[in-house]
């Protein structure tokens, strides 16, 4: 992985960002679509293998690849680790291989090096992992586009493919993230996600699913489980899928993850406050669907909420200084945009073809500098009533804080669960208040 390349800003100070009053916040718990956790992840991934048609026929001794991913999904190593346990009890040889198409710098070494941060090593998955960055071809798309897939998964006897299955952060459709995606971008590689990134919206509207059923034809694909999680990022649904049947799982699973999706039940918001964005926390550093900002041209935001101004007071350690998502904010400050990673940040967003995402926001000294002109910004008069919110992340919204106009018109779509209280920050200048953890 490539050293990190980082940009050095003047410590800016606004005058009308000096004293310009702050709502009071509250605490508030939300309440979000509710679906019980699955109690038993081992067992019940045992018992998904179990009706494998080519998984339960494989000679002993056959290789087995198992995809793993960028995405820090809570349940994912225990069934990573029950799928492992299995197939060595049928004397399988299972192994690992970073599925995340140009992640971790593009290079073999990064991509272990994410895994390990996720929790996957040889160590924890009791099996090995290889990696690498080499593609076999496998056909091509209507499109001309040439299916690539990874070569250490095209050289195992079979290939069980594991993903979670969720909105997409860009363009809807009736298959986004899930399964199908992990076999194209994530088994693509580098060069497949630039490829399917490259034709934008019709790269995954037409291309991906085209190409997935191109590399399920021509490799040992052999098995897939999908994942769905529930508000609290526990997993609810846990489903298998014969190959062929990928896409018809992605697309059912896919229903029941968007009725489960935390969102911010508000309309309009004047000040966002986001305390972190990350690659760990959405594949676009923010998920649109909370902030309410895709950003994509030819593309509309969602509806709900709008955001004024939004400010980013953090990137995730897991992030490695990919702030990837910092150009749909308004403001954020010279500690952010100090350690960003920009040949990172450019590469991911090449790859993507999403450059609006890493254009860097106007940069002032502090939290305090940057939520306060966001308030003076906001085209109101008033700004110690300004409808305020802070957020940890868009995956974290279990708590949030609240100004007074906001808890007005939440309903009964979360609890307040303390007294109002100022915004308070240090001497310097950074945010106190913030969200529990």
């Amino acid at each position: 992985m490539s050293d990190i390349q980082s940009p050095t800003f003047p410590v800016i100070r606004l005058p009308m960002a000096e004293n310009e009053p702050l709502p009071p916040v509250a605490r508030v718990r939300l309440r979000h679509p509710e679906a019980a956790a699955i109690a038993d992840i081992e067992s019940t991934t045992r018992n998904r293998l179990d009706q494998s048609k080519r998984l339960t026929t494989l000679a002993a001794g056959a290789r087995v690849a198992i995809t793993c991913g960028s995405r820090g999904i809570k349940s994912k190593p225990a069934v990573v680790r029950a799928s492992v346990q299995w197939l060595k009890e049928r004397g399988l040889e299972p192994f690992i291989v970073p599925a995340m198409g140009s992640h971790g710098g593009g290079t073999a070494e990064g991509q272990v090096g994410l895994l390990a941060e996720l929790g996957y090593t040889e160590e924890t998955m009791c099996c090995p992992i290889k990696a690498t960055m080499e593609v076999v071809e496998r056909g091509t798309t209507s499109h001309g586009v040439t299916v690539s897939f990874d070569r250490n998964a095209a050289e195992a006897d079979a290939v069980l493919v594991i993903n979670r299955v969720k909105q997409h952060t860009s363009f809807p459709r009736d298959i986004e993230s899930g399964i199908v995606k992990m076999v194209s971008i994530g088994l693509g590689k580098a060069e497949g996600a630039r490829l399917v990134h490259r034709l934008g919206p019709i790269g995954y509207a037409d291309v991906l699913p085209e190409w997935a059923r191109i590399a399920i034809d021509n490799t040992p694909v052999a098995y897939g489980i999908g994942i769905v999680e529930n508000a609290h990022h526990e997993a609810a649904v846990i489903e298998g899928a014969e190959p062929e049947d990928f896409h018809t799982v992605d697309a059912g699973l896919l229903v029941q993850a968007k009725r489960l999706l935390p969102k911010l039940p508000l309309g309009q918001i004047d000040v966002l406050v986001v305390e972190m964005l990350g690659k760990n926390i959405s594949g676009s550093g923010m998920d649109p669907a909370v902030s309410g900002r895709a950003d994509i041209r030819g593309k509309d935001n969602p509806a709900e909420p709008f955001v004024h101004k939004l400010v980013l007071l953090g990137v995730t350690p897991e992030s490695h200084g990919n702030g990837l998502g910092v150009g749909v904010a308004d403001f954020t400050t010279k500690a952010v945009a100090d350690g960003l990673d920009l040949y990172a940040m450019y590469l991911n967003a090449t790859t993507a073809t999403s450059i609006e995402k890493v254009r860097i926001p106007p940069v002032l000294a502090d939290d305090e500098q940057a939520i306060r002109a966001a308030v003076a910004s906001s085209w109101r008069l008033d700004g110690e009533n300004a409808r305020l919110c802070v957020i940890r992340s868009t995956l974290h919204l279990d708590e949030v804080l609240l100004s007074p106009a906001l808890i007005a018109e939440l309903g009964d779509a979360g609890e307040v669960i303390s007294e109002p209280m100022p915004i308070e920050f240090d001497g310097d200048g950074r945010l106190l208040t913030r969200c529990n953890r």
